[in-house]
């Protein structure tokens, strides 16, 4: 799984996108808000972790989640 960390611009939030192996999108949240999507993916148990790793992050790089 890989996440990419999208910055903003004006009124739009940064957001987080999770894609799989095949880089299809699994899950596309704000950094502020991640709860339900991480839930209705099945993460939610994971969200901690997901989150941290994101918050180190810088904006527009991609990184491999070995989760």
């Amino acid at each position: 799984m890989y996440v990419i960390k999208v910055k903003g611009v004006a009124k739009i939030p940064d957001y987080v996108q999770l894609r799989d192996d095949a880089f299809t999108l699994l899950a596309y949240f704000r950094v502020d808000r991640p709860d339900k999507s991480l839930e209705k993916l099945g993460m939610g148990e994971k969200a901690a972790d997901i989150m941290e790793i994101v918050k180190e992050m810088p904006f527009g790089q991609i990184r491999k989640l070995e989760l």
